[in-house]
């Protein structure tokens, strides 16, 4: 098995998933998707994050979500699922650490209940609910109900919701207007330039190399490379990721020092 930190000198695997939030690279929308979803919670309202599959929707959640003081908020993270409201609910219930009931009724009662818990303790509930775009149409006609208080004359609680770039279709449904209305902030991550990949992947190979050394991509990653990474990819991070390390095996192979165009190529047999 092909050692990249032995082959290259890294002193971490490049391209991982796990990068630390400090490290993130700032990729382009990150700044305006923080300040809607800032926006968002000031009003106790809703924001919509889209994007591509690999796009850096979850990616940019982790960044905007670590600003959170835990003091102040208490955050409500689940991965939604064809299910029905009574899962959601399930989900909501573990979340926050209490056993799910089997009513929908009395779970409905119970996640409120908690929700207005968690405000007395001077703490603002988040829920964010990633792969939105799965949700069932019942659920959008449903979820808002668990935002409204005191005759809808105050919120419960902020909700952002982030997929594919069916959410927003879904929520253009006639069912889902009572959830869209409370949408104020709409986030769209689109695929990055051809400039950005080149500084995406120069960001990923410092941080794999060790701190106090050079950038490795002039050298490591020949322009022809990063244009075919870029092309490979359609700009997306996640397949850019796996090219780009696929890629570094492939020259590890053969023991070049450089990756080049035909290093992807070969990458790209390895991915769907």
């Amino acid at each position: 098995m092909i050692d990249l930190r032995h082959a290259f000198g890294f002193q971490h695997e490049p391209f991982p998933q796990d990068v630390p939030v400090n490290d993130l690279f700032p990729i382009p929308g990150l700044k305006a998707l923080t300040e809607r979803f800032q926006y968002a919670l000031g009003l106790g309202a809703i924001s919509v994050i889209t994007g591509e599959v690999g796009s850096g929707k979850s990616t940019s959640l982790r960044h905007v979500t670590s600003t959170l003081h835990p003091a102040e908020f208490r955050l409500i993270s689940v991965i939604a699922s064809t299910g029905t409201l009574l899962d959601l609910l399930r989900q909501i219930c573990l979340e926050i650490g209490t056993p799910p009931r089997a009513s929908l009724a009395v779970l409905s009662s119970t996640v409120r209940n908690l929700l207005l818990d968690i405000k007395r303790k001077k703490q603002i509930p988040l829920l964010v609910v990633d792969e939105a775009h799965l949700l069932r149409f019942e659920v959008f006609a449903q979820l808002h109900t668990l935002t409204q208080f005191a005759f809808d004359s105050q919120t419960l609680m902020p909700i952002i919701l982030a997929g594919q770039s069916s959410l927003l279709d879904r929520l253009l449904f006639h069912t889902s207007r009572p959830l869209a209305s409370r949408v104020v902030g709409r986030s769209h991550l689109d695929a990055l330039s051809l400039d950005h990949m080149r500084g995406y992947l120069a960001h990923h190979l410092q941080l794999a190399a060790a701190s106090s050394a050079p950038p490795r991509s002039p050298d490591l990653l020949s322009d022809a490379a990063v244009t075919a990474i870029h092309q490979g990819s359609g700009g997306l991070l996640r397949r850019a990721n796996h090219l780009a390390r696929g890629a570094l095996v492939a020259a590890a192979r053969e023991s070049c020092s450089q990756v080049a165009a035909e290093h992807v190529r070969l990458a790209a047999t390895e991915i769907l």
